[in-house]
């Protein structure tokens, strides 16, 4: 079998491209690895050094430019499953030419427009999971596990800490600012059979994240989870909450309180621009955008609902090694790029047994899915809480 590894050499995806490696030998006793895994990136130098880096031999480089859709659909038909980790404004293109070459894959974000291509995967017989990461990825499995306990689902309420700085790579800083842009229209919760349009900042709460992220106040974040968990899981209310370290979120509250997101044209020194454009191109080059004090990412899921006629509360969380044992920033990245690797190796195995464009917690079991975790030292902890009144017969 034959894996492409899109955008294979990024901040993110070379995480899921070393996994490959390490975890999906074909010659080991169940023989259900990957023979070749082909980093495709329109950076060869970049992808060329992460291969002899990784001096896996199954490793192969190979130009890709995203730009080109029918190059895609003729690169795609060479493969057997398309793991893809490029920014977010490729996956529509990326699912549908997969969906073109009759391939099937997965990637680390998702857009809505994705879902259209359902039916047509379906015929294909192929399936493709937008939204394999930390969150959306890991979170959607810890809800299903939790629904899975539960004869009905009142409510899931996903809660995440991503710390990382605001600027890493220009793909990363555009997810930052858009998940604060006031115009961002999927900024959205579920409650009462309807969709509530919120605005950056509402929701606040405290949650606390096990580990040295500690306690953090979020606010609601635009993420699929609320539009997928309705149908999927059942859940009469869902919500994401989420938050970045401390001067980050500090940033992008100053710079919508002094218009920085505005999209109306400004002139500067005789360029024209708009303030939003020119804080991206500020950002993605102070070198205080790019550092950070503490590099992790923490999970917490809350799901309550009922069993056996008792009220039921099933919370979970994750913990993954520090930054020190895991290499600084990867501490971040890692919890991204492996769930996306163990969803690909998923689906080359014949663990995903769904057609069409699902989302990750109708596609991947979560037995399977935790177990693979906590072999890259990802652990996912759960407590089951249980109330009834006493004293009845």
């Amino acid at each position: 079998m034959r894996v492409l590894s899109l955008g294979g050499a990024g901040a993110v995806c070379q995480h899921a491209t070393r996994d490959l490696a390490e975890f999906s030998d074909p010659s080991t006793e169940l023989r259900t690895g990957f023979e070749q895994i082909v980093i495709g990136d329109y950076n060869v130098a970049a992808a060329e050094k992460l291969a002899a880096d990784i001096g896996d031999s199954r490793l192969k480089v190979l130009k890709v430019d995203a730009e080109d859709y029918d190059g895609l659909v003729k690169t795609f038909k060479d493969f057997d499953v398309i793991l893809n980790g490029l920014p977010w404004k490729y996956d529509r293109a990326v699912t549908r030419a997969c969906v073109e070459a009759g391939v099937s894959g997965l990637d680390v974000s998702s857009e809505e427009d994705q879902w259209d291509y359902d039916a047509a995967a379906r015929e294909k017989g192929i399936v493709f999971i937008p939204g394999v990461g930390a969150t959306p990825g890991i979170t959607n499995a810890m809800a299903r596990r939790a629904a899975d306990q539960l004869d009905e689902v009142d409510e899931i309420q996903i809660n995440f800490a991503a710390f990382r700085c605001p600027a890493p790579s220009p793909g990363l800083l555009i997810t930052f600012l858009w998940e604060f842009d006031p115009d961002t229209e999927e900024r959205l919760y579920y409650r009462d059979g309807e969709f509530h349009r919120v605005g950056p900042f509402e929701g606040l709460k405290t949650v606390h994240f096990p580990g040295p992220i500690g306690e953090q106040e979020v606010c609601y974040i635009p993420h699929p989870e609320v539009r997928t968990m309705p149908n999927s899981l059942g859940a009469k209310a869902v919500s994401v909450h989420g938050c970045f370290p401390p001067h980050a979120m500090r940033l992008a509250r100053t710079m919508l309180e002094s218009g920085l997101y505005s999209k109306e044209p400004i002139t500067i020194k005789g360029t024209q621009t708009t303030p939003l454009e020119m804080m991206q191109g500020l950002l993605i080059q102070l070198p205080e955008s790019k550092e950070n004090s503490l590099w992790a990412y923490g999970l917490v899921v809350e799901v309550y609902g009922r069993r056996d006629g008792r009220e039921v509360k099933i919370r979970l969380w994750n913990r993954h090694p520090p930054m020190e044992e895991w290499g600084g920033p990867a501490a971040y990245y890692k919890n991204i790029g492996i769930p996306l690797s163990i969803g690909a190796q998923m689906i080359g195995r014949g663990d995903v047994k769904v057609r069409g464009i699902v989302p990750p917690e109708t596609a991947i079991d979560p037995g399977i899915f935790f177990a693979e975790l906590r072999k890259r030292g990802i652990e996912i902890h759960e407590q089951v809480e249980e109330y009834h009144v006493v004293g009845n017969l």
